[in-house]
């Protein structure tokens, strides 16, 4: 039926196209998952149990967390999508490897023959939990990187991200072990240091609280190299988060397979293969986050010569130092809100840095002049705050970093309008 004279219709876009219901019905399933994982861990553990495992599983993730929001701090990450990812990784993720992981277990005693409960809680630990778990895990690194494209940027963004879905999982899963070992130790009247307990708070809270954050964080890494690649080379956008996937499974499938391994075994594994691997890890992270700042330094320039930023601040802004300075200056004079404005100026600056680089390499999108002029008009309307603020702070940068040559400027994508 045509239209009556007078009036236009869009055509409907498909309810999955809004993104408040996707953020609805993502809430919705995170919510019962994590009502199906509580059930689930109280039915294994007992009350008491689980209030035990709880306690304990709970005190190394303010330092993990920590540790990962400490190497976002050059471009902070939205607190929703940190919040998501560790909710995803407690929740989600948890609750479809316990499923999985169970039915395996059951499928291992029913159809291989002469199958020991012992042989098949090993096959399944070594063989199925690391490609269940860590594809769970990966799931929340592929979904923040198809749908907050915008705040994935490089190997930082997928690292954090990986990091913090892996203290997720890690955390509930720490509840479902500890309250178990608690409720064995009740039975057979265990008690203090030599009890299951206080043997697995030790292996899986003190001695390898990074195990999990290790094996995702190698995911997250292939989704960063992904996300500096050209738009045009898909192959390898695919291929990389691929390799990276099965090198985080395999680390996972050496690990839980050294569990089986007499005691030195064990620790072999540990110190000759976990640890030289976290070391490189880590490196490879504070790299990256210097490399950001370098990023910074590099790209922001361009808006300075246009006339949007003054002299001093592609030098305050790509000091971590300075950064810190200048929100102590606005808090001293301007209060809270003065110091939060600083705070947002830095983060938009800092994506701008960011997005120019990207258009530099050609991995930008067709959305570049928009964000560009909307990162802009973000810091037009805190300059009269954080300007002063950074001018006085940029004088704490070393006058030999300061002094360091500030790359390319001009390029296909030059600043073509000035302030």
């Amino acid at each position: 039926m045509p239209a009556p004279a007078g009036r236009h219709y869009k055509p409907r876009r498909p309810l999955w196209d809004n993104k408040a219901m996707r953020a609805g019905a993502l809430i919705l399933l995170l919510a019962l998952c994590g009502l199906v994982i509580l059930a689930l861990v109280r039915e294994q553990t007992g009350t008491e149990g689980f209030l035990v495992g709880l306690g304990l599983a709970v005190l190394p993730v303010p330092l993990l967390v920590a540790a990962f929001r400490w190497m976002d701090r050059v471009e902070p990450k939205p607190w929703r999508n940190l919040i998501f990812a560790f909710a995803w990784g407690a929740c989600a993720a948890t609750l479809l490897a316990i499923l999985a992981n169970g039915y395996a277990t059951q499928w291992l005693l029913s159809n291989v023959e002469a199958a020991q409960d012992a042989d098949a809680d090993t096959w399944g630990a070594t063989f199925v939990a690391p490609v269940v778990e860590e594809s769970a895990k990966a799931a929340a690194v592929l979904l923040l990187f198809l749908y907050r494209r915008r705040d994935f940027h490089g190997i930082v963004d997928g690292v954090v991200i990986a990091g913090l879905t892996a203290t997720g999982f890690a955390f509930t899963e720490n509840i479902l072990y500890l309250g178990n070992a608690f409720a064995s130790d009740q039975s057979f009247g265990y008690s203090g240091l030599r009890s299951t307990t206080a043997a697995t708070f030790f292996i899986r809270v003190l001695l390898s609280p990074f195990a999990h954050p290790l094996f995702t964080a190698m995911t997250g890494l292939g989704f960063g190299i992904a996300a500096t690649l050209a738009p045009h080379r898909r192959v390898r956008r695919v291929l990389v988060p691929v390799a990276a996937l099965l090198t985080a499974m395999v680390l996972h499938a050496v690990w839980n397979g050294s569990a089986s391994l007499p005691a030195f075994g064990f620790l072999a594994v540990y110190t000759l293969f976990m640890v030289p691997v976290f070391g490189v890890l880590t490196w490879l992270t504070i790299w990256s986050r210097q490399n950001e700042l370098r990023t910074v330094r590099t790209y922001l320039p361009a808006y300075q010569a246009a006339g949007w930023l003054t002299p001093p601040e592609p030098i305050a802004l790509s000091s971590m130092r300075a950064r810190g300075i200048a929100r102590d200056l606005a808090r001293r004079t301007g209060g809270p809100a003065a110091a939060r404005a600083v705070a947002e100026y830095i983060s938009f600056a800092t994506s701008l840095a960011f997005l120019r680089q990207r258009a530099h390499h050609g991995t930008v999108t067709n959305d570049f002049t928009a964000r560009e002029q909307e990162l802009l008009h973000h810091l037009w309307q805190r300059k009269h705050v954080a300007q002063p603020a950074l001018a006085q702070a940029a004088g704490a940068v070393p006058r030999a970093y300061a002094a360091q040559g500030w790359g390319p400027q001009g390029g296909q994508y030059g600043v073509g309008w000035r302030r």
